[in-house]
């Protein structure tokens, strides 16, 4: 093993954790458009493009697709982003439709189900509390292909008792699937939260708890959950960065945006 690939011991922030956690969602997909919503999902589908899946698919947002992932902030007046061939808005829904995309998002509410909401909070559909963004994709990007989870903030707000307070995407609930779907047709793959790493491979697609990040416990996780999830008999411990990953992040992230991206930007080993 190289120096570049040996493990970093304690030297990266729990933003690069979770971007390192959340590239490994888009590392067996092959040549699928990858969509990360935010940026440590943006930095995660850049960082599995770069290293883990060079087949993957990237766009730089407007019309073009990319042979590599674009830097995030300013990239000044001489940068040339490095366009493969053009992707208007009616390949982007090609690629939804077929299936060949993997988006990351970042839902405001998730249930047991692993339904989302982006939509509205508390009241009523007609007068909600809180009126957010609307549903916006979510409906038709979650029947027609593999959607993640990104959670900065792990707690029982976003992982909630009972359903969502407005159901904006599919997921393991038999009472809500559309006419002729069945629950093998719902994709929803990893959840990257600020304590672990969960999937939905538990019994009867329980949500499950797949690695703890560094110094966070069980009991962290399940006081910070408003609904049971699968604990195995055995969780690991999230994967550290190795020098080679920090530095592909690097350069992805010249100005360090990521730092900005979870309060106090606090370190990825909190034992």
């Amino acid at each position: 093993m190289s120096i570049a690939q040996e493990r970093v011991s304690n030297d990266y922030s729990l933003a690069e954790l979770m971007i390192c956690a959340g590239s490994e969602a888009f590392k067996n997909d092959g040549e699928v458009l990858a969509t990360g919503i935010g940026l440590i999902p943006r930095l995660a589908a850049s960082l599995a493009m770069k290293t883990s899946n060079t087949d993957l698919m990237m766009t730089d947002s407007e019309a073009f697709l990319l042979s590599e992932p674009n830097p995030v902030g300013n990239r000044g007046d001489d940068y040339v982003q490095k366009n493969e061939t053009w992707m208007g808005f009616s390949r982007i829904f090609d690629n939804v439709w077929s299936g060949k995309r993997h988006a990351m998002v970042g839902p405001t509410q998730i249930d047991q189900y692993g339904q989302a909401n982006i939509s509205a909070l508390g009241g009523t559909y007609e007068q909600p509390k809180v009126q957010m963004l609307g549903v916006r994709g979510f409906p038709g990007n979650s029947i027609s292909h593999a959607n993640s989870f990104f959670v900065p903030s792990h707690n029982k707000r976003v992982f909630v008792d009972g359903e969502c307070d407005m159901v904006a995407s599919i997921g393991y609930n038999p009472a809500r699937l559309p006419k002729g779907y069945s629950l093998d047709d719902v994709d929803i793959r990893l959840v990257i939260t600020d304590l672990c790493v969960m999937d939905w491979n538990g019994p009867d697609h329980q949500l499950q708890l797949i690695s703890l990040h560094p110094g966070i416990t069980v009991e962290q996780v399940l006081e910070n959950t408003g609904f049971d999830i699968h604990v195995p008999d055995s969780v690991g411990v999230t994967v550290a960065p190795t020098a080679e990953q920090l530095e592909v992040i690097r350069a992805l992230d010249p100005h360090n945006l990521r730092s900005k991206q979870l309060k106090d930007n606090p370190p990825g080993d909190r034992s």
